[in-house]
């Protein structure tokens, strides 16, 4: 533990030698064990000036400690990063996290939520790999709390989703920052929400500057293979972008390889940004690649602390938050 840091309830069950689980219990006057425990565990949280967090305590006279998270990413891309800051937000609450990959099939999901609720989870977050789909099941009826995170959600939801034309207009805005005038952007499939979100916001961001000029999108796939098509479309005709923001990182990944190949050199003749911070493909990328953070692991957090008040009984605004994300800044 870092000095000057709050002392969390995760300290206090390491310091004790005891779950998270017993700690909270033990503090809570909960749950079964020894006398000697529970005065244990005490003596050692007020050693340490342990502060129980009001919320937590609420928790955890009331419920059981789990939150359950359903996706249907099955590679963990999104979901991977959100669950990390859902289990930060949660770090408090003594309150784990209970997580089951769906796929697209509705039989299976439903099989799932069922074992949650015969666990008793506390809540419900539903993730997912599309901004503009549901998972394949209807949770508008659980008889717990559900919070929806890079998932849709219905109108009567909490639905916590990433800014996507306040990323999009940063990433132009920044290549506009550097000197660019003739801006190209290149993306993914027309039938995804977030493709509409960012293409609006790069075509408005040109709009709006005097000098620039909206070389156009062209939408593909989310891949490599699809950047390297579209460099070799681009400079096919007789004006050439001087600046490129792509859709998704792996679309960056092969514009920038492209560019390369055809001795065009990146950032001196034309400045490329992403969009994912897929740091795997991002960091890797010579040079590295300026691309747009989502922010998953705080959209995660966000979306615990908002069921952790929801299953509190605290008001929570309903529908949709759309959280902020940042530009990181490397050599592209």
């Amino acid at each position: 533990m870092v000095p000057g840091e709050r002392v969390t309830i995760y300290d206090v069950a390491e310091a004790a030698r005891v779950s998270t689980a017993t700690a909270s219990k033990a503090l809570n006057d909960s749950g079964r064990m020894a006398v000697e425990t529970r005065a244990r565990i005490k003596r050692v949280a007020q050693e340490l000036g342990f502060r129980p967090n009001s919320l937590a305590q609420s928790l955890t006279r009331k419920r059981s400690f789990t939150v359950g998270l359903l996706t249907n990413d099955s590679y963990g891309r999104f979901t991977l990063p959100v669950m990390a800051g859902i289990s930060e937000g949660l770090i408090d609450h003594g309150v784990s996290v209970f997580l089951c990959a769906v796929g697209d099939k509705p039989e299976l999901a439903q099989v799932h939520v069922e074992a949650m609720l015969d666990k008793r989870v506390d809540g419900i977050i539903a993730t997912g790999k599309r901004v503009d789909r549901p998972l394949p099941v209807d949770l508008s009826r659980m008889p717990v709390p559900v919070v929806y995170a890079l998932t849709a959600g219905p109108e009567e939801g909490l639905t916590i989703l990433p800014d996507d034309r306040q990323g999009a207009g940063e990433a132009v805005r920044h290549l506009l920052a550097q000197g660019r005038r003739r801006i190209a952007h290149i993306t993914g499939p027309r039938d995804f929400e977030v493709v509409h979100e960012r293409a609006l916001a790069c075509a408005q961001v040109l709009a709006e500057t005097a000098g620039a000029s909206d070389a156009g999108a062209l939408y593909g796939s989310w891949s490599e293979h699809w950047g390297h098509e579209a460099v070799a479309e681009l400079w096919s005709q007789a004006q050439r972008p001087d600046g490129i923001f792509c859709g998704n990182d792996q679309i960056a990944r092969g514009v920038v390889d492209a560019l390369r190949e055809r001795g065009v050199s990146v950032p001196g003749d034309v400045s490329v940004v992403g969009f994912d911070n897929w740091e795997i493909v991002a960091k890797e990328t010579r040079p590295p690649l300026t691309t747009v953070d989502m922010n998953l692991k705080e959209l995660g957090r966000q979306a615990g602390l908002a069921l952790v008040r929801l299953v509190t009984g605290e008001p929570v605004d309903k529908g949709i938050w759309r959280l902020p994300c940042s530009l990181i800044v490397r050599s592209s």
